[in-house]
């Protein structure tokens, strides 16, 4: 098996009053690998992969400890200089609003030839010709046109794409997409993850898929990392995770998707609310609204452990709903 592209060990980012917003998270991506970090809002999915990018929102948040080993490179470790070399050329992010990342007074085009230029040295004509070829790759019609075409002057999807075509300016080899079909259309929510996925097989893209949407993940995913209070609970292969989940937070977001058919009755919830972070509980940040919470859960925070049969699906629970194992998982 070879190494994994990107390696997260024990990533932690805290607030000015020293809570870990994002605590004790780990895991692993392949090349051509697409990566979907599950949970509801607020569950800390993209303070972490703003963690990775070192580019985390707001006053106040800092990175409290861990590893992310791009390569050879732990990039935690990198200062601002060097980490901007390694940001839009080897890891790079679509954000969930393409009008607030966006230029408005820059074209689609300058933006992405001056990504080209800063870490190629592209010459003007080059980094034009660049555009173009990546505004048609994401599928922009009439790129020659549309390249020098204003943030506002395209749709919604389009603005998508564009922003997808920025992210690639730099041929990054972990692209990172926040929430990509948010105050999307269904139909053009569609194009843009069959698009995601085209660009994972024809570039051997290494992705994380930050979603609160099961379905998004069920349709695009190879595995599945699931996080609650700003802690991962569960991690595996998709089809097995959603076929057996480990822990009662998969199994509740499980049961909340609405069927197509055969739906009968209400929708299943899941009780009560998502802690705030100045509100955690003690112990299984989860246990308040957990069905089988026991006695252990309020104490301590239940470790990352596999399923007896399958070292590369685990789950932190003390009561989860298959049997665990004690040995080391490979996530």
């Amino acid at each position: 098996m070879s190494a994994p592209l990107l390696r997260v060990n024990h990533l932690a980012v805290a607030n000015r009053q020293g809570t870990a917003l994002v605590d004790d998270v780990s895991f692993t991506l392949a090349a051509g690998e697409m990566l979907g970090l599950v949970g509801e809002s607020g569950s800390g999915k993209t303070v972490t992969c703003r963690a990775l990018m070192r580019l985390l929102p707001g006053e106040g948040l800092t990175l409290a400890g861990g590893e992310a080993w791009l390569g050879g490179t732990d990039i935690m470790t990198l200062d601002q200089r060097q980490m901007t070399r390694v940001r839009g050329r080897q890891l790079g992010m679509i954000f969930q609003n393409p009008a607030s990342h966006l230029n408005p007074v820059m074209t689609i085009g300058g933006q992405i030839a001056e990504s080209r230029s800063a870490h190629f040295g592209a010459g003007r004509r080059e980094a034009r010709a660049a555009a173009v070829a990546l505004l048609r790759q994401v599928g922009i019609p009439d790129p020659e046109r549309r390249v020098g075409h204003y943030p506002h002057e395209f749709s919604g999807g389009m603005r998508q794409r564009a922003m997808i075509a920025v992210a690639l300016a730099c041929e990054p080899k972990v692209l990172i997409a926040d929430e990509p079909t948010t105050a999307l259309d269904v139909t053009v929510q569609v194009q843009i993850l069959r698009l995601l996925m085209s660009l994972r097989d024809r570039l051997g893209l290494a992705i994380i898929m930050i979603t609160h949407d099961l379905g998004v993940v069920a349709q695009t995913c190879d595995r599945i990392a699931v996080m609650y209070g700003g802690r991962l609970c569960e991690i595996g292969d998709k089809r097995q995770m959603l076929a057996r989940p480990l822990h009662p937070y998969t199994q509740g977001l499980i049961d909340c998707q609405p069927v197509s058919e055969g739906g009968n009755g209400r929708l299943k919830t899941i009780p009560g609310q998502p802690p705030s972070a100045d509100g955690f509980p003690p112990g299984c940040r989860f246990h308040p609204r957990c069905m089988r919470a026991g006695e252990a859960c309020p104490s301590r925070q239940p470790p990352m452990l596999p399923a007896r049969d399958d070292a590369a699906h685990g789950a932190a629970c003390f009561y989860p709903l298959q049997s665990l194992s004690h040995r080391e998982g490979q996530w």
